[in-house]
């Protein structure tokens, strides 16, 4: 088993194998290692075998073959029925076995995981990606890593093989609680960005101009100068693509509620946060779903 920052060849089980699971499986496997996975999809299955994987029986099958376990799961209910359902991994898993969770779930579920993984004796950590299916790809993922430092370490080999910023915001859960954060900021700011283009229409201030100002001025984000949302100032964005989704409207949505839900259970006060997973709601709602997140622009501006 690779600690610190020595790789070794091991053998990798990967559940999950969707459009984030699938490529960072087989970065895995380009590294140099026995990557084995499970997925419902049958393409997603013989993407993998493409890619040079294997294709496991059972949860229960690849859980007892492996020395390491990634995750990449739509929910805080798979991941507790995967982990800790009959027949899971944590009953089939041998002691000392590594669990990785990369998927965004909510804290709860992350942190309960971790504790009954830690009770059998095998390290875990929660690890959220951003960066998106083209990070994924790239092998450029940012993962937001929650657990022990021992176990961080442990996992910090592999993690660096999908991705290229690795970040130990502390205890278990507390790599979903840095991603919720992050993307609750995230939403908020698109709203705003893409509230200033339909105001800048309104009263005839063209685009590339609000752009090439906000650009460089105090109105400065992320939401602007690299995920622009509206045609024409920033080429790379989705909105020179018809909206096609990098992060989907309903993804968004999904980590919106799971800030939201966090904020309910600390008593935290997020008014902004539940302001913006209304109005992705009411979008997603609107047939925003499949459309890129930057697209609530066009519900902003009525013509979604």
């Amino acid at each position: 088993m690779p600690s610190g920052g020595t790789v070794m060849a091991s053998t990798i089980g990967f559940i999950g194998l969707g459009n984030m699971g699938g490529p960072m499986a087989a970065n895995l496997v380009k590294a140099g290692h026995t990557v084995s996975g499970f997925d419902l999809s049958e393409a997603a299955l013989a993407a993998l075998e493409a890619a040079g994987g294997k294709r496991a029986a059972s949860v229960e099958e690849l859980a007892a073959a492996s020395d390491v376990i990634v995750t990449m799961l739509p929910a805080g209910a798979h991941v507790r029925k995967v982990y800790m359902g009959e027949g899971g991994i944590l009953d089939a898993a041998k002691p000392g076995t590594l669990m990785i969770d990369s998927s965004t779930i909510d804290v709860d579920s992350a942190r309960a995981v971790a504790e009954a993984a830690s009770a059998k004796g095998m390290p875990m950590v929660d690890a959220p990606v951003s960066g998106g299916v083209g990070g994924a790809a790239a092998g450029t993922l940012t993962f937001m890593v929650g657990g022990p430092e021992e176990a961080f370490q442990k996992a910090k080999p592999f993690l660096d093989v999908m991705g290229k910023t690795i970040v130990h915001t502390g205890d278990a859960g507390t790599g979903q609680a840095a991603k919720i954060c992050n993307n609750m900021i995230l939403g908020i700011s698109m709203i705003g960005v893409s509230e200033a283009f339909v105001l800048a229409e309104k009263l005839g201030l063209d685009a590339q101009k609000l752009f090439d100002i906000s650009s460089t001025a105090s109105g400065q984000c992320w939401s602007l100068t690299s995920y622009c949302p509206v045609p024409g100032p920033l080429p790379s964005s989705p909105a020179n693509r018809d909206y096609q989704p990098g992060f989907a409207a309903e993804m968004m949505l999904k980590d919106l509620k799971l800030a939201q839900e966090a904020a309910s259970s600390a008593g935290a006060a997020t008014p902004l946060g539940a302001q913006a997973a209304a109005l992705y709601a009411l979008f997603c709602n609107s047939g925003g779903r499949g459309v890129d997140f930057s697209g609530i622009v066009k519900y902003l501006r009525g013509t979604s």
